[in-house]
């Protein structure tokens, strides 16, 4: 019998545009951008169960591979779509530096998928700012460290 490693570890992952520029215009662009990260990653083997593309930024949710760090990770991801997204809009687009990564315990993967899928009926409300410092508050992250 081989030996093999398993994990589940549900990561909710959210970075944004340069600048938090709302770059990403028109819904087809953004919808075109959402099948490519599914395609992308499952091509890296990273199983992505959900993701949303909003106008300055954009939420997946993770299954981490054991084989990757979340860095490796999202340097794949923002990497890959940003060149991607700079060939099909024909100008040089870039992602922010930082993001934000947040556990999700299984019992509540459900309630992140709708979330997710609830974007833009949530950001009729608040902004992505808001929305992100939320997040910063909720996870108790310390900001500086």
């Amino acid at each position: 019998m081989s030996v093999r490693s398993y994990s589940k570890v549900w990561l909710h992952i959210i970075w944004g545009t340069q600048n938090r520029e709302k770059s990403l215009t028109g819904k087809e662009l953004r919808k075109k951008l959402s099948n490519y990260l599914h395609r992308y990653s499952k091509e890296k083997s990273i199983y992505m169960k959900i993701n949303y593309v909003n106008a300055d930024h954009v939420h997946v949710l993770i299954d981490l591979p054991t084989d990757k760090t979340i860095a490796e990770v999202l340097q794949l991801l923002k990497g890959s779509s940003s060149y991607w997204v700079s060939k099909e809009v024909n100008y040089k687009f870039a992602w922010a530096k930082g993001y934000g990564v947040f556990s999700v315990s299984e019992s509540i993967v459900d309630k992140v998928v709708k979330y997710i899928m609830n974007q833009e009926e949530h950001h009729r409300v608040r902004s992505f700012a808001e929305e992100y410092e939320d997040f910063i508050k909720k996870h108790k992250v310390l900001v500086n460290r």
